[in-house]
């Protein structure tokens, strides 16, 4: 693997900075404060090319690759973690399953929409009581004629109600059946499709959050994404890239509280020197680029396995779980580092502190990372 930034990289990690500093940076507070999302924003980073870094050009996408969108996923969060998770949500759970499992049709139909940001994705797997326990979804749907209709309710769902389409994984089979569970893309406005209520989180504040409720909602059979029941697999296989998307959105977050660290530590005067002098702040500044170069190693492996067209299971489980704990943990010493200034809004650590704990949980909590990774370290 080369670790340089290639020339893609470097021109988006500069793009997204020259974007943050006029369109997100002066207005997180704000977005954070009164939970806003920003569909404003997303508009514009479609412009740019980002909310479809990853599909073909052919279907109104940018075409590049995973380190790309890494570069992509960091640079944003860095700037505000939501912003970030919102973007990551958008390219790879809901475009992402499209573009991996749909026919040519429904990539034409849906793809160029997406990858523009015209049309902003939700995805659609967990309901209120089935988290990590996907298999015994309760959302069902049955066929009626050339169409099915679904109802139920999901929760915990990026976008659920300001997506104007959504990948929904629901139940055609038997409860526990791995094969029982088929993928619709069902688009805002069919009737009987709906957004509940929206959840008032502790941080990535500025990602909408929010149920999506089916009250006999009808799909035609040409929603389906692949076979019936072949739903649950694809998720699976869609996750495995998601957990990449969380992986860099982790490094961004670490990666900025501890520049943040860094620069304040080297600022900040104690006892007529400044802080990073002391043993005791420079050593968890050590442990942080530590971390955080490890966390970089595992995510870019996972990657560049993706873009080889290899099998990542283990190595993206592996590369969020490693990087969504070093998030927290830099979080955490950013905070400390900063003292009480860091238990204030007046400074980013806060906030960094606050978002990074969504990362060990979304799309996989660390233990379940962990179960991932000993099923595939035993075989």
């Amino acid at each position: 693997m080369d670790f340089e930034l290639n020339e893609d990289q470097r021109m988006i990690a500069d793009m997204i900075r020259d974007f943050g500093e006029k369109e997100i940076t002066p207005y997180r507070g704000k977005w954070d404060d009164d939970q806003e999302f920003p569909l404003h924003v997303f508009k514009k980073l479609g412009e740019l090319g980002l909310m479809g870094v990853l599909v073909p050009q052919e279907y109104g996408g940018s075409g590049f690759g995973y380190f790309e969108y890494i570069t992509t996923i960091m640079e944003v969060a860095k700037l505000d973690p939501g912003i970030g998770l919102s973007l990551a949500a958008h390219n790879s759970l809901c475009t992402g399953h499209i573009m991996q499992f749909g026919n040519e049709e429904q990539k034409k139909r849906w793809l160029p929409k997406l990858a523009t940001a015209e049309w902003i994705g939700a995805w659609g797997l967990t309901e209120p009581n089935t988290g990590s326990d996907a298999g015994n979804m309760k959302t069902t749907a049955r066929k009626d004629g050339n169409e099915w209709v679904i109802n139920g309710t999901k929760n915990w769902i990026t976008h659920g109600k300001s997506g104007d389409v959504a990948v929904v994984i629901v139940r055609t089979g038997e409860v526990g059946d791995s094969h029982g569970m088929t993928a619709f893309v069902v688009e805002r406005g069919t009737p009987g499709f709906s957004g509940g209520r929206k959840e008032d989180k502790l941080g990535m504040r500025s990602s909408e959050t929010a149920e999506m409720i089916f009250e006999d909602c009808r799909v035609p059979e040409e929603n389906i994404l692949g076979e019936v029941g072949d739903g649950f697999i694809q998720s699976m296989k869609v996750l495995d890239g998601g957990r990449i998307s969380i992986a860099a959105l982790s490094l961004g977050i670490a990666e900025g509280a501890y520049q943040e660290a860094l620069q304040y530590a080297q600022e900040r005067q104690q006892f007529n020197q400044p802080i990073y002098n002391f043993q005791g702040i420079s050593f968890k500044l050590v442990d942080m680029a530590t971390k955080l170069e490890a966390a970089k190693l595992l995510t870019f492996r996972a990657a560049d396995l993706k873009n080889k067209g290899k099998s990542v299971t283990k190595e993206s489980a592996m590369a969020k779980y490693h990087a969504s704990e070093c998030a927290v943990e830099c979080a955490t010493e950013a905070v400390q580092i900063f003292g009480g200034y860091g238990y204030t809004k007046d400074y980013p650590v806060e906030k960094y502190y606050r978002d990074s704990k969504l990362c060990t949980i979304g799309e996989g909590t660390s233990e379940i990372q962990k179960l991932v990774i000993s099923r595939s370290i035993l075989r």
